[in-house]
């Protein structure tokens, strides 16, 4: 699927960062930040992603922040039925 079509169909863009500690030394923080399209309010590619890393990564996660902003949706499209040509 297309970035514009899932665009339409709701999808928009999330960005996360992820705190999680080394695995080497525990009492430091290292940040990660997560983007992808993604459907709010359940964001399932996040929590994929976030199953992942607490499956297959050593660093053990400490939170997590995230944003998610809607770039279009359907009700801003409109037809046009002209076209108006200049020089």
């Amino acid at each position: 699927m297309s970035e514009m079509e899932m665009m339409l169909k709701g999808y928009g863009l999330t960005t996360a960062q992820i705190l999680y500690r080394l695995p080497d030394h525990p009492v430091l923080l290292q940040s990660y930040v997560w983007q992808d399209y993604d459907l709010a309010p359940d964001f399932p590619a996040m929590k994929d992603f976030l199953k992942f890393w607490q499956e297959k990564l050593d660093g053990p996660l400490h939170s997590v922040r995230y944003v998610h902003r809607k770039l279009i949706s359907a009700s801003e499209w409109r037809s046009v039925k002209g076209e108006i040509v200049v020089h």
